[in-house]
């Protein structure tokens, strides 16, 4: 199963792209998107729209997994990157990959198996799970590749069961 998980933004979009199968990651790719601040917040919406759908062209997931908004203070930023959100999962929903939301606490839980980890602790694991030299920047990219490994861990029996008889 090839998983593009998203940590989403309007100023920075990460991303990263593995491969799960029969418990074993592999990292395809990894990156940002991003738009410039002084752009019209539409053209970086579009931006964002675009960019997404180079990124799934270029390594062809089957699924995707995204951060759900969690917010309690700015109300204006949450409303902002909730359109680039929206954006994301056009793009997405557009090339027929199946769509999968997660908790900031979901993520933790499945990298760390603590929901409360701190941020060092899951950029930690994220290196130490991909087998990674160094945590990868930005922390967008970092966290996007958490969310990957969030979904691949909630789905990963039946995957690894699908791969397994694939290699049969």
């Amino acid at each position: 199963m090839r998983i593009l998980g998203i940590d989403p933004g309007y100023a920075i979009v990460g991303y990263g792209v593995i491969d799960y199968c029969a418990g074993k990651f592999s990292v395809v790719g990894c990156g940002a998107i991003t738009t410039a601040a002084g752009l019209p917040f539409p053209e970086r919406i579009k931006s964002i729209y675009d960019d997404m759908l180079c990124v799934i062209d270029k390594y062809n997931p089957q699924a995707l997994s995204i951060e759900k908004l969690y917010f309690n203070t700015n109300t204006t930023t949450a409303i902002d990157v909730a359109q680039a959100r929206g954006a994301i999962v056009l793009s997405a929903y557009q090339k027929g990959l199946s769509i999968n939301e997660y908790t900031p606490l979901q993520v933790k839980q499945a990298v760390t198996g603590y929901g409360r980890a701190e941020k060092h602790q899951v950029m930690e694991m994220v290196k130490s799970l991909l087998h990674l030299q160094a945590v990868p920047k930005p922390d967008d990219t970092a966290d996007a590749l958490a969310v990957a490994v969030c979904h691949a861990h909630y789905s990963g029996s039946s995957y690894s069961r699908i791969c397994s008889e694939a290699k049969k």
